[in-house]
C-alpha cells in the first residue's frame, strides 16, 4: 500500500519520496485512511513504530489550503515534553512547507518572545508542551476555539507526569465536535479517561503491544558482584556502538558520567537538572558520534529519539515494567536490532525476574565477573583506554558560564514538574522541560535503506 493510495496529499508524497520514504509502517497503514476520513483515531503503538507520520500526514492533508487567524492556530499537537515536540516540529517541517503551511514550537525552557511574535502573525499548527501553553493561554496569546484537530502523542506520559487536569483544560477550550487523535504506548488507567471524555467513536488500532519487542530486541541479566559494578559498567560503555546507560537519579548520572570520562570513555549525561543548551549539545553529540556512550535519567526514557543505539544498560534496575520498557524502547527501533542489559546482584534476582517476567520479557541470566568473555562476545564490552577523557567546552548563555557536555553542569529551573514555570516570561518554563530527546535539527526526512527511521 502507497502512501498516496492511503488518501495522503500528493504534495506530501512527493516530499516522503525525495526523502527516500516510499513505503507506510503499519500503524501508517492502519491510521491513516480513518484519521484523513476525519474520524478520531485511538492508535496504540510502540515508539519507533512510526507515529508521528500516521499523525502528522493526515494532520496536513486534512489542513491543506487552510488560514489561520492571528492568536487562533487550526490544530494542536501536544507532547508531554520539549525534546519530543521539538522533534515532531522537525520532522513535519518540510512537510508542512509543502503545502503552504506554518508550524511553531511553543514549549518551556525557550524564549517566551519568539513563540508570542508567531502568534500574534497567525500560524496554523501547534506543536506544544502542556505547561508553556497553557502559560499563553493565561496570557491571552492563544486561543484555541478555532483548534479543529487535536493530537495528543505519548499520552500515557504526559498522564505519569502529572499533566492530566492541563490536558483536559487544554481540550475543554478547543472545537468540542472536533478530532480528536490519541497515540499512547499503553490505554489503560487516566488515558482511558481522556479516550472516553474527548474522542466521539474512535476507531482503535493497536499494532504494538505493551510488551516489549521479541524479535528484534534481546534481553539479558547480568548478576553481579556489588563491588565489580563499576568495572563492568565500565567496559560495557567502552564497547564500540552507541550505548545508553540508565540510572536512577541526576546525581548518579553525572556521577557516573564522570568516572566513565576519567577512565577514556567519550560520554555525556542527561537528564532534568541541566539546561536547555547543555542537554541540546549532549544530546548532539551523542548523535554525530562524538561520543558513543550517554548516561541518563528515567525522565529522558522517552525523549531520546537518536537512531542507531545498539545497547541499552540498566544501570540501575527500573521498579516498574512500563519504565523498563521506555528505556528499553532506545534501542531496536524501526526494525533494527538491538540488546537490553540489566545489572542486579544475587539477593535482587528474584525482584528483576518479576519485572522481566510482567513486562513481556524472555530475559536471560548470566553471572560474570569483570572481562568475562561472554561481555565481549553478547555485547562486545572492552577495557576502555585509562586515558582521561575532556568533554569540549562551549559557552551556556542560559547560565552564564561555559560548560562540556560530559561533564556535570548544575541545575537550571527547567525541572520538568508541572507548574514549575509559573508562567513568567523568561522562565525556563520547566513544566515539561528538563526532558532529553532533543531533535538533531535536520528538516528532511532521512533516507535509509529506502525505509523510514521514524520516532
Amino acid at each position: 500500500m502507497s502512501f498516496f493510495k492511503l488518501g495522503v496529499n500528493p504534495a506530501l508524497v512527493k516530499v516522503l519520496k525525495a526523502g527516500g520514504i516510499l513505503e507506510p509502517f503499519p500503524i501508517q497503514t492502519a491510521t491513516l485512511p480513518d484519521a484523513i476520513a476525519g474520524r478520531d483515531v485511538l492508535g496504540r503503538g510502540q515508539t519507533g513504530s512510526g507515529k508521528t507520520l500516521a499523525f502528522g500526514l493526515a494532520m496536513l492533508t486534512r489542513l491543506a489550503g487552510r488560514q489561520a487567524k492571528a492568536h487562533q492556530p487550526l490544530a494542536l499537537i501536544l507532547a508531554p515534553t520539549r525534546e519530543l515536540a521539538m522533534q515532531i516540529n522537525d520532522t513535519l517541517r518540510p512537510l508542512n512547507q509543502s503545502l503552504g503551511l506554518d508550524s511553531r514550537l511553543i514549549a518551556g525552557g525557550m524564549p517566551y518572545g519568539q513563540q508570542i511574535q508567531a502568534l500574534r502573525k497567525a500560524v496554523p499548527i501547534l506543536v506544544a508542551t502542556p505547561g508553556r501553553l497553557m502559560d499563553l493561554i493565561k496570557q491571552r496569546e492563544v486561543r484555541l476555539s478555532d483548534v479543529e484537530i487535536v493530537i495528543l502523542d505519548e499520552a500515557d506520559q504526559m498522564v505519569d507526569m502529572g499533566f492530566l487536569p492541563v490536558v483536559k483544560e487544554i481540550l475543554d477550550q478547543t472545537k468540542p465536535n472536533g478530532q480528536r487523535l490519541l497515540f499512547s504506548a499503553t490505554l489503560d488507567g487516566p488515558v482511558e479517561q481522556l479516550v472516553r471524555k474527548y474522542l466521539r467513536n474512535p476507531v482503535v488500532h493497536s499494532v504494538d503491544s505493551d510488551k516489549a519487542s521479541v524479535d528484534t530486541m534481546d534481553h539479558h541479566v547480568l548478576v553481579i558482584d556489588p563491588l565489580d559494578k563499576d568495572k563492568i559498567t565500565t567496559q560495557l560503555a567502552a564497547r564500540d556502538g552507541r550505548t545508553i546507560l540508565f540510572v536512577r537519579t541526576q546525581h548518579g548520572a553525572d556521577k557516573l558520567a564522570k568516572k566513565l570520562a576519567d577512565r577514556g570513555v567519550p560520554v555525556g549525561s542527561l537528564h532534568g537538572g541541566k539546561s536547555q543548551a547543555v542537554r541540546t549539545r549532549t544530546l548532539a553529540a551523542f548523535k554525530s558520534g562524538e561520543t558513543n556512550a550517554l548516561v541518563a535519567t528515567d525522565v529522558a526514557a522517552r525523549g531520546i529519539h537518536v537512531d542507531g543505539i545498539s545497547l541499552v544498560v540498566h544501570v540501575d534496575a527500573p521498579t516498574d515494567p512500563k519504565d523498563y520498557l521506555h528505556r528499553a524502547g532506545r534501542t531496536a527501533r524501526a526494525g533494527e536490532s538491538g540488546t537490553v542489559v540489566t545489572l542486579t546482584t544475587s539477593n535482587q534476582q528474584k525482584t528483576i525476574r518479576g519485572l522481566t517476567t510482567r513486562a513481556g520479557v524472555n530475559a536471560a541470566f548470566v553471572r560474570v565477573k569483570p572481562h568475562a568473555p561472554e561481555l565481549n562476545s553478547l555485547f562486545g564490552a572492552q577495557e576502555p583506554s585509562g586515558t582521561p577523557w575532556v568533554a569540549p567546552v562551549f559557552a551556556d548563555k542560559s547560565e552564564g558560564r561555559r560548560s562540556g557536555g560530559g561533564r556535570p553542569a548544575g541545575r537550571s529551573n527547567s525541572s520538568g514538574r508541572p507548574g514549575a514555570s509559573g508562567g513568567r516570561p523568561g522562565a525556563s518554563g520547566g513544566r515539561p522541560g528538563g526532558r532529553p530527546g532533543q531533535s538533531s535539527g535536520k528538516s528532511r526526512p532521512r533516507p535509509e535503506s529506502r525505509r523510514q527511521r521514524p520516532r
